[in-house]
């Protein structure tokens, strides 16, 4: 039995190894075109090999080029690390705005002599609202109404006056000029334009106006790079636009002394300039009155 099974095996093997030719002939004259000597082995050998690099190729095809995209349910990893991108991105803006609207909470909070706030909460969530309409009038309403009303215009008043005495008291200080350059916007407070614009050389340096501690020192993206000075008697400047600040939250500065450099930065700006601001007891008031440039 053994003997059998060895001689089956020895003439597989040995087949493999037969020599057969394969000849191209015309079917007229019976010419021989091509002929080729083959054996089993390495017809085994070739097909092997094409399916081989077949399966090889359709795999880097698949895996290395855009057809995958074509695939019914084949993911496509560029697409989910855009989208990873795009939602780190837009947590990034989100927290970005929300430090923008603190700052600018907590400068009108230092402009106005309030405290400052570490986080803005919504204070709005969670509450329910009713339409004035569905809500009914008394007669103790309406004499509060006309009791606030009266005492709002008497408040209108007072404030008037004592802004015009606030103008005047700044009057007393003697101010150092930021920048030496020429005046190409005004100030303008029905624009909401609280300031001056001053165009000078790029890299001319801005001084501080007057002696005073810095109270803030930031980038934001409408102003740029901004220096707030808290001077003596409740007197603010601003600086924006600068191209670099010198000096952090917290330094002192003495009059003349060099805190930032002039620059075009911020979306409100549109060439190298400085916007001066000068502020007094909360108010805005006219640089140009007491500030010779």
């Amino acid at each position: 039995m053994s003997e059998i099974k060895n001689k089956v095996k020895s003439g597989f093997f040995s087949k493999l190894h037969d020599k057969y030719r394969l000849v191209l002939m015309n079917d007229d004259t019976f010419e021989e075109k091509i002929s080729f000597s083959l054996t089993r082995f390495n017809v085994f050998v070739f097909f092997g090999t094409l399916v081989i690099f077949l399966v090889v190729a359709t795999i880097y095809i698949i895996a290395f080029t855009p057809l995958k995209e074509y695939i019914p349910g084949y993911a496509d990893f560029n697409t989910r690390k855009v989208l990873r991108d795009l939602n780190i991105k837009a947590d990034s803006l989100e927290a970005e705005l929300r430090s923008k609207d603190l700052y600018i909470v907590n400068f009108r909070n230092i402009i106005e002599g309030r405290e400052l706030v570490e986080e803005i909460t919504d204070s709005l969530g969670n509450k329910e609202f009713f339409e004035i309409s569905e809500l009914t009038r008394s007669r103790e309403d309406s004499i509060l109404r006309a009791q606030v009303e009266s005492e709002a215009q008497f408040t209108q008043m007072i404030q008037e006056e004592y802004s015009s005495t606030e103008i005047t008291g700044a009057s007393q200080f003697f101010f150092f000029p930021p920048v030496q350059g020429i005046i190409t916007n005004y100030y303008n407070s029905a624009q909401k334009h609280f300031g001056i614009d001053i165009v000078a050389d790029e890299g001319s340096p801005i001084k501080a106006t007057l002696d005073g501690t810095v109270i803030f020192s930031t980038w934001s993206l409408t102003t740029g790079y901004t220096i707030g000075i808290q001077h003596a008697n409740n007197l603010l400047s601003v600086y924006k636009h600068n191209d670099v600040i010198l000096k952090s939250e917290g330094s002192y500065v003495k009059a003349g002394e060099v805190i930032a450099i002039i620059g075009n930065t911020g979306t409100l700006s549109s060439g190298t300039h400085l916007h001066f601001e000068l502020w007094f007891n909360g108010n805005p008031v006219n640089p140009l009155d007491h500030i010779v440039f």
